[in-house]
């Protein structure tokens, strides 16, 4: 098996989505003029998962400060930019991140880009935002405990975390094209779940060679309980079901899951 220390995680996940990015992969289309000049409008919505957030998850954004985290590729930031609020992008891949520029530059909006990891939020000086806005992305890190460490230390008192992030349940099943083929779930990874612990050495070649992003799939007790952990209290959670599903799981329970929650008036 390969070790986790022989691979720079970052750097490879890094390259991989500048390559995706480059070769404009679903997350790195940027949205419309017209969807930007509705959104001026006050005509927007942007998403944590395939359909439309709940009532009152993020209804009013003009004049907040949002840090847009892992969130690159010209989608989610100008809109939020155009709606009136005061918008911060940050992602590894600077590709993704030339997208938001570009619309930025097309569409006359001010918004902050900053190229980074995830994991080290410490370009920003505590209590920076009203809210972080984390679209599914913590796959791409092996230990997602200092991302909502440092949400929470960026957070204002009282400011509010949305993430999404998939079913770990997505992370169990035997990729083999032939049993997916027939329609069949064989467990065979367990949780949480590494690409560089659990695929052997010629399977992590093999990816590495098609440079394809390394993934974790993070337990609950890791995606939820590390919120509390670092301090949050969970205000709302849903589910969603992946609309094109990609492995057989998807066809029987909802594969997405977003949270919200806060951290606590008071608190600095």
């Amino acid at each position: 098996m390969a070790s986790l220390k022989h691979i720079d995680v970052f750097s490879h996940n890094r390259a991989s989505w500048d390559r995706q990015a480059a070769q404009h992969c679903e997350w790195s289309q940027p949205v419309s003029a017209e969807e930007i000049a509705a959104a001026r409008k006050g005509h927007w919505q942007v998403r944590l998962t395939p359909n439309p957030l709940p009532p009152g998850w993020l209804d009013e954004v003009a004049g907040r400060r949002i840090l847009c985290l892992a969130s690159g590729g010209g989608q989610q930031a100008p809109v939020l930019a155009a709606a009136g609020a005061l918008v911060t992008v940050f992602d590894a891949s600077d590709l993704q991140l030339q997208q938001d520029r570009m619309v930025a530059q097309r569409d006359g909006l001010e918004m902050q880009v900053v190229q980074g990891d995830m994991r080290d939020l410490s370009v920003f000086a505590d209590a920076s935002f009203g809210l972080v806005f984390h679209p599914i992305s913590n796959l791409y890190v092996p230990d997602i405990r200092p991302v909502w460490r440092e949400c929470f230390r960026v957070l204002r008192s009282d400011g509010t975390l949305l993430s999404s992030f998939y079913n770990p349940v997505v992370f169990v099943g035997d990729r083999d094209p032939s049993i997916a083929k027939q329609g069949l779930i064989r467990p065979r990874f367990s949780l949480p779940y590494s690409d560089l612990e659990h695929l052997d050495t010629a399977a992590l070649a093999d990816k590495q060679q098609r440079g394809e992003a390394l993934v974790f799939g993070h337990s609950l007790s890791e995606q939820i309980g590390g919120q509390m952990e670092a301090g949050f209290v969970l205000t709302g959670f849903y589910e969603d079901h992946q609309p094109n599903p990609r492995f057989v799981i998807d066809r029987y329970l909802p594969t997405f899951l977003a949270t919200r929650a806060s951290k606590p008036r008071g608190l600095s």
